[in-house]
């Protein structure tokens, strides 16, 4: 049973209000309408009760309402007349008086729904609310129309098994594409049979992961989500809440969402496991240790925005209730003790299926459409980056206006930061010749402003902030700023914030070009505070860095130039040039070690995954340039480059891919732990031709059947190796499945690499095709390896592949077989192979091999025979030494 709520005082502020709306409502009817209004009061008394027809008789509007506020008191009295209104058929009065008192009083007490009831009128109300959603540009779109599918992939708490490239086989947590069914399977039960109470989405900036969120409400509004299982659904921006200034509690933060405040809140909460509460933005919360930040446990207490999320996400504050939580995903540690046994899935954009129809959906206009995807998708980086939603939308609007004023659709550029530049550009080319000055000196105030939000980790800005820049009313602010209005403590505060997250950051970075560090602008925040910034500001400044290497080419530099009109200092690029070479090497364990051999992942590693992912963030800075003179200059004073437990993109391959080309002599490629992504959806089934050929050819060698087999994923990364600027001399692919499709991409590249001279493959995984076709590409004539280590794990009857190489590689010197095991009668094979003429190995470890006594009197034949091949096992340690400077643990 509903519990009881107490009768409207007849003095304060609501009471005056009543007697407000009852007399206006009264003042409105004729003298027609008056009277039946007194008949029909008399003859249909409320609740039992009636005001004596004396009293009614002669009664005039102000005395009628006097006489039903002090009868029934001011708020009931708005019900009695309303209802009686309705009698005395005066409906349109009767209607008005409702929405009034729900505007300004809410719902009476004697006038509350039922949950039940209740729940179907605020999903009208969310249906209503959500239809439309605004663009950057603040033009509104309907959701229904503009939503394109996004892949989202499940990811487990632990790392599983890595594979640098895709399975044979379907993946069981492949990415699927994000309509109804994946998203009701975001609170799938796990193998226990226990459902998550916390979703997490998260991805980088601009990927789709607010878009996705509103999605899924107005899909629950529709009746198409978690039905039967959520009664209400709640979103609640985060940024936005932790700015509002004064306190307020959950219970208030509902009542916002609700179309009145009539709202049975306190019936709704004593059903938490009913509630969905969509947290977007949730990683813009500050630090944990932050006194203030204590978790709120009352839904009724008013606190400030962060207790109340923070309550919601360790589930100190409704821990029944179900959260979807979105955050970048450069910033998993920021959440990670925050929250409650999370079921985390990754939002990856669009597919190359869905980037087509984001494009046929935006211009609305099939030969428009046509023409700007195929300038994309023939542009091989700029496809690549339209998988992010919010690059997509520029990139469209970009053409769009080209499309529109007749310009060759060539000058589009082909990485992030051109994008946004040429959109700023376009911007400002709108602008009157006479006003451009004017506008290029607004855009530099907006910089600077962007860059203050930046380093003060502020979204949101006063208005008194725009006017000390003069920025208010100015066009730069109706073009990039949104105005807010935020209930205050006394009055309505007025905030501003820009259309979107990426464009205060890729103002922030601009603003580095427009400024020299010696101007006065410049003295607080100046270059060197974004890049050696406090490590835990790391992933919030990450975009804008991006962004400033971006803008730091010659080529963007002359564009900033000529756009905002104002010479740009070489002195910036300098300086980024020199923190880069600073960084130094990554440190990541050797190859020999312990670590690599042991085949579990040690637990308090996840906590440091997003300083692992630190060298990837350089490498994409690097990319951004577009400089390859400037990125080779930056990439010289490390010795390798080294990254550990990266789930590789096919972006992150392409950034690692151009990196690689710019490697200079003696540079090492290291990855340790390392997989992909899961590319699509779904696989395409096969044709029936394509499947009888497939049975016809399949008597055919293996070697015919690999070359049948799509690129793998990492092939630009090969093909990067065998470029002739590129001067990478070592590869090392450790801990890592190596499927056929990347053995055999590998192996083209060996044949052709201009000076990779070592390759190491440590406890990583291959089939037999995949190392037999390794072996054909080290025993071509112009492959370079001179050093080849290998350490795989149970017994490899391929082998025989590779040992059979040694006869006709030209310059292999060096091998390293330690960590494998060698059967008695492959090692006699082994041992015929090195006797052999054109064998031409100087060096065999093989120190921690276990060996029979049989097998080391047959490689104490071989030295016998060889005397100046040098053969490395603890049972030949009675021999000489090897030369100098070799180590025995190779």
């Amino acid at each position: 049973m509903d519990e009881p709520e107490a009768s409207c005082p007849s003095t304060g502020p609501s009471a005056a209000v009543a007697r407000e709306l009852l007399l206006a409502a009264l003042e409105d009817l004729s003298q027609e309408q008056l009277k039946r209004f007194r008949h029909k009061l008399r003859d249909a008394p409320a609740d039992g009760r009636s005001i004596p027809w004396g009293r009614l008789e002669h009664a005039d509007a102000v005395d009628l309402a006097e006489q039903l506020t002090h009868f029934y008191g001011p708020e009931p009295a708005l019900d009695v007349a309303r209802k009686t209104l309705k009698r005395a058929d005066v409906r349109d009065v009767a209607a008005r008086l409702k929405e009034q008192r729900l505007q300004r009083l809410g719902r009476s007490s004697s006038a509350l729904l039922s949950v039940s009831e209740y729940r179907k009128e605020y999903r009208e109300h969310v249906l209503r609310q959500h239809a439309k959603v605004k663009e950057r540009n603040a033009h509104s779109v309907k959701i229904s129309k503009r939503f394109t599918k996004l892949l989202i992939a499940p990811e487990s708490g632990a790392l599983e098994e890595e594979a640098l490239g895709l399975a044979e086989a379907p993946e069981p947590r492949r990415a699927r594409r994000s309509d109804t069914h994946t998203f009701n399977r975001l609170y799938r039960r796990d193998k226990e049979g226990r459902r998550p109470l916390t979703v997490v989405l998260q991805g980088p900036a601009g990927i789709g992961k607010t878009m996705a969120a509103k999605k899924i409400l107005y899909d629950w509004a529709a009746g198409k989500l978690y039905q039967g299982q959520v009664d209400f659904a709640f979103f609640v921006p985060c940024g936005e809440l932790l700015e509002r200034p004064g306190a307020r509690s959950l219970a208030d933060l509902i009542l916002d969402q609700c179309p009145d405040r009539g709202a049975p809140v306190r019936q709704m909460l004593r059903q938490p496991q009913r509630l969905l509460f969509i947290l977007d933005g949730a990683d813009e919360l500050p630090a944990l240790d932050a006194p203030e930040v204590a978790p709120c446990t009352d839904p009724f207490e008013a606190a400030s925005g962060a207790r109340v999320l923070g309550g919601l996400l360790n589930k100190a504050l409704l821990p029944t209730a179900r959260l979807l939580v979105t955050a970048r995903a450069s910033a998993p540690g920021r959440l990670q003790g925050r929250l409650c046994s999370p079921q985390c899935a990754e939002v990856r954009g669009f597919s190359d299926k869905d980037k087509k129809k984001y494009f046929y959906k935006f211009f609305q206009d099939e030969w428009r459409a046509e023409r700007a995807y195929r300038f994309v998708k023939e542009n091989e980086t700029l496809f690549a980056l339209c998988f992010v939603p919010f690059v997509c939308w520029i990139v469209c609007t970009v053409l769009r206006q080209q499309l529109e004023l007749g310009r060759d659709l060539s000058r589009t550029s082909k990485t992030t930061t051109s994008m946004y530049l040429l959109f700023i550009a376009s911007v400002l080319s709108s602008a009157p010749a006479a006003d451009r000055p004017r506008v290029q000196g607004e855009l530099r105030k907006l910089c600077r402003l962007a860059r203050e939000g930046v380093l003060g980790h502020r979204a949101r800005f006063a208005e008194k902030d725009l006017e000390r820049l003069e920025l208010r009313g100015s066009k730069v602010q109706t073009l990039f700023l949104n105005k807010k209005e935020l209930p205050g403590v006394l009055e309505t505060e007025v905030t501003y914030q820009f259309t979107d997250q990426s464009f205060q950051e890729f103002f922030a970075a601009l603003s580095y070009l427009l400024e020299d560090e010696g101007s006065p602008g410049a003295e607080a925040g100046g270059i060197g505070t974004l890049l050696r910034g406090d490590a835990q500001l790391r992933h919030h400044l990450a975009l804008t860095t991006r962004f400033l290497f971006g803008l730091l080419s010659e080529e963007r530099m002359r564009d900033v130039e000529r756009h905002f009109g104002c010479a740009v200092s070489e002195r910036v690029k300098q300086h980024a040039l020199r923190w880069v070479q600073g960084q130094g090497c990554p440190r990541v364990a050797p190859e020999g070690t312990e670590v690599l051999e042991d085949t579990e992942e040690p637990e308090e590693e996840e906590e440091e995954e997003e300083e692992l992912n630190y060298p990837l963030e350089l490498l994409y800075c690097l990319y951004e340039s577009q400089e390859d003179a400037f990125v080779r200059q930056a990439l010289g004073s490390f010795r390798e480059l080294a990254l550990e437990r990266v789930c590789f993109s096919r972006m992150d391959v392409a950034v690692l891919s151009y990196c690689v080309r710019c490697c200079s002599a003696g540079q090492a490629l290291r990855l340790v732990s390392c997989r992909l992504a899961a590319a699509q959806e779904k696989k395409k089934k096969k044709s029936l031709v394509k499947r009888l050929q497939g049975r016809l050819g399949s008597s055919s060698s293996s070697r015919a059947t690999t070359k049948q087999f799509p690129p793998s994923p990492l092939c630009p990364l090969f093909e990067a190796m065998t470029d002739q600027q590129c001067r990478l001399s070592s590869l090392t692919l450790a801990r890592c499945r190596l499927p056929d499709t990347v053995c055999r991409d590998l192996s083209e590249a060996l044949r052709a690499a201009p000076a990779l001279t070592e390759l190491s493959l440590l406890h990583s995984r291959l089939s037999e095709v995949g190392l037999r076709l390794l072996s054909e590409g080290l025993a071509w004539p112009q492959c370079r390896v001179q050093t080849l280590r290998l350490q795989l794990p149970g017994p490899q009857g391929a082998l025989q592949y590779l040992i059979a190489m040694l006869r006709q590689s030209p310059t292999l010197t060096t091998l390293d077989l330690s960590g494998c095991q060698l059967p008695s009668s492959m090692l006699t094979y082994l041992c015929a192979v090195l006797q052999h003429p054109a064998c031409s190995l100087q060096t065999l470890s093989l120190t921690s091999v276990e060996l029979s006594e049989g097998s080391v009197q047959e490689l104490r034949a071989v030295k016998t025979a060889k005397p100046d091949l040098v053969i490395l096992h603890p049972a030949l340690d009675s021999h000489p030494e090897p030369p100098t400077g070799l180590s025995r643990a190779l």
